[in-house]
């Protein structure tokens, strides 16, 4: 009778050292495409706002872009469609490429979203106050719209840890792509599987107790402030 599950394989599996580097890339990955593509958005999410054309037109072309086509798509363009017009990038270089543009999208309407908030008559008192725009945006806008950006922006971190996983398509070494070398050479499917799911929700579990500190920390800052507006 053929054995369809080993609880030993298991539970070499689940501390191989193997899967433990395709767990941290997977980490490693998700940190960096987050960050680029909080930049990234943030810059398309001020361009959006723009009353000129030039800047508005593009970021809106660039949102419906690439949020209306499959990371898995874009990811195969970039590595395998930029080296016919000469741009030619490593599996890492593709990887991370593809995953901040893709994110970057996302977390532009995020931002755009918490920044239109926050109330206009606020920046219009801080305009004539005679307040540059620069000031308005560090002190004004931002310290009010990133309690409305932060829980979808864990939210995006907790599924980028889980979407990192489609960079296997290109090879790169992620702890998906790391669950299915193994698989090839010991045929031990589903043991495999149930620790690679193990370890995407051991990774997922971390960031939620992070994300729920983060909030709450953002919320009784905003409590407090609301206090002091109270108490005036």
């Amino acid at each position: 009778m053929m054995q369809i599950w080993s609880w030993s394989g298991f539970f070499d599996y689940l501390t191989n050292t193997f899967i433990l580097e395709g767990a941290f890339t997977t980490l490693w990955l998700t940190a960096v495409s987050i960050t680029g593509g909080l930049i990234v958005g943030f810059c398309v999410a001020l361009m959006k706002r723009s009353p000129r054309a030039y800047l508005r037109l593009p970021a809106t072309a660039y949102v419906w872009l690439f949020r209306g086509t499959p990371l898995l798509v874009q990811l195969i363009v970039i590595y395998t469609g930029l080296p016919i017009v000469g741009l030619k990038l490593s599996v890492v270089g593709s990887a991370l490429i593809g995953l901040t543009l893709n994110e970057a999208a996302y977390l532009a309407e995020i931002v755009r979203a918490g920044i239109a908030a926050v109330p206009s008559g606020q920046v219009r008192a801080a305009r004539a106050l005679g307040m540059r725009e620069s000031q308005i945006m560090r002190y004004i806008i931002m310290p009010q719209a990133l309690r409305i950006i932060i829980p979808p922006l864990g939210n995006s971190v907790n599924g980028l840890l889980k979407t990192t996983s489609v960079t296997s398509v290109i090879s790169m070494e992620e702890l998906l792509r790391r669950t299915q070398v193994l698989i090839q050479e010991r045929f031990m499917v589903l043991e495999l599987f149930a620790v690679a799911a193990i370890y995407y929700l051991a990774m997922t579990t971390i960031w939620d107790l992070v994300q729920r500190r983060i909030e709450r920390r953002f919320g009784r800052a905003d409590a407090h402030d609301q206090s002091a507006i109270d108490h005036r």
